[in-house]
């Protein structure tokens, strides 16, 4: 072993000498609470000599003053909290080379408190070692961290079987855990690239093989490191930039708008076409925007960036920009089949918004179906009504709006979600696929809502006759300051004015119609979208012509809308820069157009519409 020390120690130097530059890595290391990570991570350390100069000897002589014995995970500054408290409670990162590439260990605490920890360190890991005590055997966290491996769509995955200098470096004891914990990643759809028996502690099977396990013939943990394969460089994957957030800029006549966000795969360079999703708006980049920096002609992977359109169109924070010219393109879809990890205090239940976000998308979200819940502790599958606190199921979900998305085996960074309750992330977990069906939970509750309403007498071609007009929901939208509420109010008064049964309902007026108390501003402006067109209805099913304007909502909110209204007629009058699809849009009015020339608009609108009788206008 000493002369692996020195042959890679005489590779660093060389190496400094060169300046070379190795390949990277990632590599997380887990397992139950003192099965021995940080003393494995030690040892790699150490053996490798990737320590400061001096640091082993310090570790050891801190040790000896203090009478303690000398641990390897020790050698981990970060872990301050570990050696006082004796456990893992950060994850914790170290830096070690061998002589392919350059690694960076991510060390994940074991406690089952700290699983949300777990996650965060492991979510970017590209390879996995999960150590097992041989002595203690495999524990329930052992499960509950191959569940993680599984759902964060790792495919480089090694099991340590450390300790075995505590049982003898007993062959059958190895082989027994290496047939149950096998027939357990079986279960999950998980496969171990390889066992290794080792003794973190001694140094055994760590950077070559031991000789005091001369049964085992496959590779040492450095061996079996290097032997791990890199999937394909980001660069070379398809593009994909989540949309943090627009900048405008007005000073000095900048008129330039600025999409700017994390390229998280892929390239784009001027001039080529790109689509965002699930607007599916298409425009070219006419420009590269840095601070700071030179023109750029492409931006890549890695770096937050902004960009210029040649056209300027409308589209919101978290849309999913892509190249348009290229396959692989994103679904776009409601319902969405996945696997989850539940780690909120409170189960997972149907029937209660959350929120779902997904890379910079955050949508309202419910559990729709629950295709099975697996037990970590009893190897089982069950089905079960909610998914219970640290918890695995396979599950359907249904966003209450579009969302976009990768199957996480083609794009880790967009395939995978957090779930989150009262500003608590409570879970997460990859998405397998989209789920087609025409069974929305809004179409399920507008059945049941049309099923349980009791009917008045009263039909609405009589209350048509009676008022001389038929029913309608008008939305006026558009931003702050376009002057939509002044013309809405203008247009409440004319008909008004005209004998019509109308009445104009401002956001500023809405009602509570639940009892909820949801204090996030996503699922805020959805459970107000909600409840508007319940109220539309109602009050349009009694004959009236409703006029409400509102701010801030897409196509989406409009489909919403529309479909809670129904059968009643919905017309949309946008006032100002139009922000949505040009089928969602009825009329659309120059921002603060004057109010008698945008209410003749309007009214023509509703003569062409069928609402009102052409030959009360002649």
């Amino acid at each position: 072993m000493n002369k692996e020390i020195q042959r890679l120690s005489g590779r660093r130097n060389k190496m400094n000498m060169c300046e070379v530059q190795f390949e990277q890595m990632n590599v997380v290391i887990v397992g139950h609470v003192d099965h021995g990570k940080s003393t494995l991570i030690g040892r790699l350390l150490a053996d490798t000599g990737s320590l400061p100069k001096g640091k082993l000897e310090e570790i050891k002589d801190r040790c000896l003053r203090n009478a303690r014995p000398f641990e390897y995970a020790f050698l981990l500054d970060a872990l301050k909290d570990e050696q006082s408290q004796g456990i893992t409670i950060d994850t914790a990162r170290s830096f070690f080379k061998s002589q392919k590439r350059d690694y960076i260990i991510i060390d994940a605490p074991g406690h089952i408190e700290f699983l949300k920890n777990m996650i965060t360190g492991a979510a970017r890991a590209e390879a996995a070692l999960l150590v097992i005590d041989a002595a203690e055997g495999i524990r329930e966290n052992s499960r509950r961290h191959g569940y993680m491996l599984s759902l964060l769509g790792i495919k480089n995955i090694t099991v340590c079987v450390n300790k075995m200098d505590l049982v003898a470096y007993r062959q059958e004891i190895f082989d027994e855990i290496k047939t149950q914990y096998s027939k357990f990643l079986e279960e999950i759809n998980l496969e171990a690239n390889n066992f290794i028996p080792i003794s973190a502690r001694e140094g055994q099977n760590i950077i070559s093989l031991s000789k005091q396990m001369s049964w085992y013939h496959g590779n040492s943990i450095l061996q079996q490191l290097d032997s791990f394969r890199k999937s394909a460089p980001k660069d070379e994957q398809p593009f994909r930039m989540p949309v943090q957030d627009i900048y405008k800029f007005t000073a000095q006549g900048d008129d330039r708008r600025i999409v700017v966000g994390r390229v998280e795969s892929g390239t784009i360079s001027v001039g080529q076409e790109v689509i965002f999703f699930p607007s599916q708006k298409r425009s070219k980049i006419k420009s590269i925007e840095s601070f700071n920096t030179t023109a750029k002609k492409e931006t890549f992977a890695g770096q937050s960036t902004g960009v210029c359109l040649e056209t300027q169109i409308y589209i919101s924070p978290g849309e999913l920009m892509c190249r348009a010219q290229e396959g692989n393109l994103p679904h776009i879809n409601s319902k969405i089949r996945t696997n989850l990890f539940w780690l909120g205090k409170q189960p997972f239940v149907k029937e209660k918004i959350y929120k779902l976000k997904i890379a910079t998308q955050q949508v309202p979200v419910v559990l729709s179906e629950i295709v099975n819940v697996m037990n970590a502790a009893e190897l089982s599958k069950s089905a079960k009504a909610h998914i219970d606190r640290h918890e695995v199921a396979e599950c359907v979900l249904e966003t209450l709006k579009p969302v976009a998305f990768d199957n996480v085996n083609m794009i880790p960074e967009t395939g995978r979600f957090v779930v989150v309750d009262n500003y608590e992330i409570a879970g997460g977990g990859i998405i397998l696929s989209p789920v087609f069906d025409n069974q929305s939970s809004l179409k399920q509750h507008i059945n049941k809502r049309e099923f349980e309403w009791e009917r008045s007498a009263i039909t609405p071609e009589n209350r048509a006759f009676k008022y001389q007009h038929k029913s309608a929901l008008i939305v006026i939208t558009g931003q702050i300051d376009t002057g939509k509420q002044r013309i809405a109010k203008a247009l409440e008064e004319k008909l008004f004015n005209m004998g019509k049964f109308t009445y104009f309902l401002g956001i500023s007026n809405r009602l509570s119609l639940s009892s909820s108390e949801l204090k996030d501003k996503t699922l805020v402006k959805f459970e107000h979208i909600q409840q508007l067109g319940e109220l539309s209805h109602i009050l349009t099913d009694a004959g009236l012509i409703l006029i409400t304007s509102i701010t801030d909502i897409d196509d989406s909110d409009l489909d919403t809308l529309r479909f809670l209204n129904n059968p009643n007629k919905t017309l949309v009058v946008n006032v100002g820069e139009n922000r949505f699809s040009s089928e969602k849009i009825d009329l659309n009015l120059v921002e603060n157009e004057e109010s008698q020339l945008a209410v003749n608009k309007i009214v023509d609108l509703l003569v062409k519409s069928v609402v009102l009788d052409p030959e009360y206008f002649i």
